[in-house]
């Protein structure tokens, strides 16, 4: 049984995961020997920042990238994994072993995305009372305003935590008013406050930016729309 779980882990898709895990295992590792930081993956702003985007569009909003990340590929190989035992090891696939490999593994990211987004927010929590994960991790996340404190900044919850405290930044023209629902866009270290925009402001802008990038890509396959 052993030398079979040990086979299918090496088969290419799952390799793929067996490598990551192998990866992911190292560096936190490294994070409990304080030699890499908890916050590696972490940035501080949503915009132009492909992974922190990915990660808050498939439901990992507020989650800490690093145990996002973890969580993603632990399932998305476990899933490879049963795959490989429950049907490609019985298959003669020859040269068809990576168009398959490669379907199986947008199948896998695709199924574990939901399951580990879940898991993560089962955690959040109690995650959030963890000190090192209370600061930029939250990018993506809704909030409710509950008052401004003056004219620079306004404090809010966590739209499924209401014990939770978070600090806004405010801007010309846009300052937070009480009873918005907000997004959490932008960490001000320096601060330790957050640019927020209207939840349905983002929304609006996630819709234009997706079809926009849908236009640029018919245009560079030759498309016309």
């Amino acid at each position: 049984m052993m030398q079979s779980l040990v086979s299918a882990a090496l088969q290419f898709p799952t390799v793929v995961f067996t490598f990551l895990l192998a990866l992911i295992a190292l560096y936190w590792l490294l994070v409990l020997i304080r030699l890499a930081p908890l916050e590696l993956f972490e940035r501080d702003s949503l915009r132009d920042d492909h992974m922190a985007s990915t990660l808050v569009s498939l439901g990992f909003a507020g989650v800490p990238a690093t145990l996002a990340l973890s969580f993603l590929v632990l399932f998305a190989g476990a899933i490879s994994l049963a795959i490989e035992l429950l049907a490609l090891r019985w298959l003669s696939l020859g040269m068809l072993r990576v168009p398959v490999g490669v379907l199986v593994l947008w199948i896998s990211f695709a199924v574990a995305s939901p399951v580990a987004a879940a898991v993560c927010h089962s955690l959040q929590r109690a995650l959030h009372r963890y000190q090192p994960f209370k600061r930029r991790c939250l990018l993506g996340a809704t909030v409710v305003v509950s008052e401004r404190q003056n004219d620079e900044y306004a404090s809010a919850q966590l739209a499924n935590e209401p014990s939770s405290a978070v600090k806004l930044h405010c801007k010309a023209g846009d300052c937070p008013q009480a009873g918005e629902r907000r997004v959490l866009v932008k960490y001000l270290a320096d601060e330790g406050a957050y640019r927020s925009v209207i939840e349905q402001q983002y929304l609006d802008t996630r819709v234009r930016v997706n079809k926009l990038r849908l236009h640029r890509k018919h245009h560079s396959n030759g498309y016309s729309t």
